[in-house]
Order: C-alpha cells, then structure tokens, then sequence
C-alpha cells in the first residue's frame, strides 16, 4: 500500500467517526477537512471531490455496522426469517448501534431529497445489506429471497426510527415485541 493510500485509509477512518459522531450536518468540505485533520487540499488530493470523501467514509461505516452484525449473524450460517430478525433487532437495539443507525436515517433522508450523492450511497448500502441478508436466510425454493432481504432491512431500520421518533424506550419495546412474535410461539403474551 503506498504513503497516499496509508493516509486516504486514515482520514477515511477519521472522517467516519466524525460523521457517526455529528451526523450530516457538519459536511462541507472545508469541516470535512478540519475532521480529518487535513486541509482542504489534501483532503482533495486523497479524493476526487466530496461524493468521493462521503462515499468511502459511508462504505467504511456500513462495513462497521455489518462487523456488528456479523457476531450476531456470522458467515456461513444460515437463519430462519423469525431467528434472523429476533438476532438483528437485537443487535439494532443495542445503544452502541444508535450513531449507525441514525446516521444511516439522515442519508436515507438526504436521498429523498436528491442530494448527491446520497442516493447512489444509499442504493449501493442498501443492495450491500439485501446480498448480505440474503446470503444468511434459510428459505425455500421459489421464495422471492430479494423481497425478503428487502422486508427484514425495513423492519430493522423501522426501529431507528422508532428510537428517533420516541425514543428509547418504545424501541427497546419493540425490540422485545419482536423477539416474542418471532419465537417459537410467536403470540404475544399480556404484559
């Protein structure tokens, strides 16, 4: 790896804990900069243009967010639906997820209103995440194992809004609703 690419990788790294820390808001490049530790020029000289910087920064995010999901829900095993969503709720719910989780919010926001590049981050994060569901779902033949992916990021990423939303609490109870509909029973009891 040369000098450049060490560098790029640490304003990558640096970058994402600023986003994951402060969210959206704080994103011209001369603060992306400042996060980062390097001038402007530098930060141009790593990266063709901001799309660029938010682009690598996002995808080291999502990676991280996927290494927390992969102890939950490791390579190579398959779930059933219910397992998998009661498993990635859990993990969705954890307080250690709320900076991804938020931030993924604000650039799902950010590409509903067709700010670039948000949408083409927020596509490419989101057809990440459906191969990867996908890779772990145990479903029969001739279920649409796309649908299904797509289903699963909705209701897990219904529970950041959730905790946005209202807070804390509600999540962590439709955290545990959703762990009892998903259970062998999968009836809830009366609280």
């Amino acid at each position: 790896m040369s000098i450049r690419d060490e560098q790029r990788e640490r304003v990558v790294e640096k970058l994402s804990a600023h986003l994951l820390a402060n969210g959206l808001a704080k994103m011209s490049l001369r603060q992306l900069a400042a996060a980062a530790g390097v001038s402007d020029r530098m930060l141009l000289y790593y990266f063709e243009d901001k799309a660029e910087v938010l682009s690598a920064s996002l995808e080291r995010i999502a990676g991280q967010m996927m290494a927390s999901l992969e102890r939950a829900l490791p390579e190579g095993q398959v779930f059933h639906v219910a397992d998998f969503v009661s498993r990635a709720a859990g993990v969705a719910g954890q307080p250690e997820m709320r900076g991804f989780m938020r931030l993924w919010v604000e650039v799902i926001a950010a590409a509903a209103r067709n700010e670039v590049p948000f949408a083409a981050i927020s596509n490419q994060i989101i057809f990440g995440f459906q191969a990867w569901v996908e890779s772990r779902l145990d479903l029969p033949d001739g279920v649409d194992r796309a649908g299904v992916a797509l289903a699963i990021i909705a209701l897990i990423d219904g529970l950041a809004l959730i905790e946005i939303c209202v807070g804390e609490q509600p999540m962590a109870r439709a955290v545990r609703a959703l762990a009892i509909l998903t259970s062998a029973g999968g009836t809830p009891q009366s609280a």
